[in-house]
């Protein structure tokens, strides 16, 4: 799937394209705004076109359904709040990534991102975009962090398996509520899995 990458600097977009970068800012706002009031299910591409004074074309230039759409700008809005912390301790950044992240999820935010990743057990175009425009840039920006102490020997465990054992057992939570999701769960867990990747010294 390609996706237009917002960064780039208006000047270097050719005619027409700030404007083109200004309907999409409010198509990725009208979005976010429909999920939070009516959510997934709910929620249309001729809802998002009409609330974000656009055509249906113009949605479907950038985004193939109505799942991508809503996925990236449930991303745009939520993951900088979920950005893996650098503190320079593999202790410390993974017990702070969990607290956020436990935080987030006991929100109405967790509750969309609950309904997205049920939806996904259901439908193709759900899990495609909930895998490459939430799971994969939010993997990516900790992995780059997270290699950094693989690299230096600290961790001892591949950055792909340390991922899975940080983020699963809140996945599992967040769809069967079988247990409630806390700080001291994030910190549980983070104990538990730091207790498992960290390098042992001699």
């Amino acid at each position: 799937m390609k996706l237009v990458n917002s960064g780039a600097a208006p000047e270097l977009r050719g005619p027409g394209r700030p404007r083109d970068e200004e309907a999409r800012r409010r198509i990725l706002d009208a979005a976010i705004e429909l999920l939070e009031e009516v959510g997934f299910s709910s929620a249309t591409v001729d809802a998002i076109a009409e609330r974000a004074a656009a055509s249906k074309a113009t949605v479907y230039r950038w985004w193939p359904n109505k799942a991508s759409v809503l996925t990236e700008a449930f991303r745009e809005t939520w993951a900088p709040n979920l950005a893996f912390p650098e503190t320079g301790s593999l202790r410390q950044d993974i017990s702070e990534q969990l607290r956020n992240f436990s935080a987030f999820l006991i929100t109405r935010k967790g509750r969309l991102l609950a309904a997205l990743v049920a939806g996904a057990q259901q439908d193709e175009e759900i899990a495609t975009a909930l895998r490459e425009i939430w799971i994969v840039p939010l993997r990516t920006a900790s992995g780059k962090v997270l290699g950094r102490y693989r690299a230096s020997g600290e961790l001892a465990v591949d950055v792909d398996v340390v991922q899975d054992l940080i983020y699963a057992p809140f996945y599992y939570q967040l769809l069967t509520g079988y247990k409630p999701i806390t700080a001291a769960y994030a910190d549980a867990i983070a104990d538990a899995v730091l207790a498992g990747v960290m390098r042992r010294k001699p």
